[in-house]
């Protein structure tokens, strides 16, 4: 039995910040430190980003995702395995916010986090997959709401802790949920990932962890995107590349290669890297910013939308996160 996905769906708060907004708002809260005129969108190509209301919460978006996936799906609540909340923003610390999204949609099945930077939704899936091919459920939901609008620096000393805060201003608050089901084809066909841990100090968000539990300062990200890259790079192609040789497939096979998009200009990189062919690529960067461990299926549900790819298609999966992981699945729809 593989696991198949079935539905994805991906939602986006109406409202939007563009990267203008988002250098006034560091003028006008800073008292002094102004950022360079256009500097956002010109190191990034990102032009605006989704800001969810202030009475939302992480589960909303996640729900709001969700039901899209289930009515496109044409199942209910009730009839779900298991609900897998997949993401690097959570609603509290303690419960799991899995509980809070079953609570709002009206399910009532088991529930868990899976929390691994933006590639939280990737091990979300990687999850249900093993857990319906060992035979533990037959439909899961793993679904994510990424918050991170509410742990951006807008109050800076100077330039380098703008700079240090930069990682902030490229993310994008956004919702996705995806359907996994038992199938006897099709399907889930190959997994793998990586990680390179000695690096994770390179980007964190520290609050409300045991090394910094009620530190206000700690409460907003934190990195080096220079070095972080870095270390993408030297990790090399390795793991991408194996996967298309122990499949025997070129990138010309897939409908569409997701890749977890950070900012245009690595995109661009990464791209050329790996050889992947531009029409290949679903670009959401420029118009809905960095969203985190939600890119991923909202590039593929973007491009069920625009009708790039549905039921026979190949997909590819490209997962990067701090810490740092790496991780790839191919799939088919």
């Amino acid at each position: 039995m593989r696991a198949r996905i079935t539905a994805v769906a991906a939602h986006l708060p109406a409202r939007t910040v563009t990267s203008a907004e988002v250098e006034a708002r560091v003028a006008a809260e800073s008292g002094g430190y102004r950022p360079r005129p256009t500097i956002v969108e010109r190191m990034t190509g990102i032009r605006a980003r989704h800001v969810m209301a202030d009475g939302e919460q992480a589960s909303d978006l996640a729900v709001a995702a969700a039901r899209r996936a289930l009515a496109e799906r044409g199942t209910r609540p009730e009839g779900l395995d298991l609900i897998v909340f997949a993401s690097a923003s959570q609603d509290l610390i303690e419960p799991a916010t899995a509980h809070i999204v079953a609570a709002k949609l009206g399910a009532s099945c088991p529930v868990f986090d899976v929390k691994n930077a933006c590639n939280s939704f990737l091990n979300g899936l990687q999850v249900a997959d093993a857990l319906i091919r060992t035979g533990q459920h037959e439909r899961v939901l793993v679904c994510t709401g990424e918050s991170p609008s509410r742990a951006v620096r807008w109050k800076v000393r100077d330039r380098a802790q703008f700079a240090d805060a930069f990682a902030g201003y490229t993310l994008s608050d956004a919702g996705a949920a995806m359907l996994v089901e038992a199938s006897p084809d099709g399907g889930i066909f190959y997994r793998d990932f990586a990680a390179v841990s000695t690096a994770w100090p390179v980007g964190t968000l520290p609050a409300g962890g045991s090394m910094r539990p009620r530190d206000p300062d700690a409460g907003y990200f934190s990195g080096d995107g220079r070095r972080l890259r870095d270390v993408f790079v030297a990790a090399g192609p390795e793991i991408f590349t194996t996967a298309l040789h122990k499949t025997g497939l070129a990138w010309d096979d897939f409908a569409v290669v997701a890749v977890h998009q950070v900012t245009v200009p690595y995109l661009e990189v990464l791209r050329t890297v790996l050889g992947v062919p531009a029409d290949r690529l679903v670009v959401t960067l420029p118009e809905h910013g960095n969203t985190a461990s939600a890119s991923l299926p909202l590039q593929l549900a973007t491009a069920r939308a625009a009708g790039r790819c549905g039921p026979g298609d190949r997909v590819a999966l490209i997962g990067l996160a701090g810490g740092v992981s790496l991780g790839v699945v191919f799939a088919e729809l």
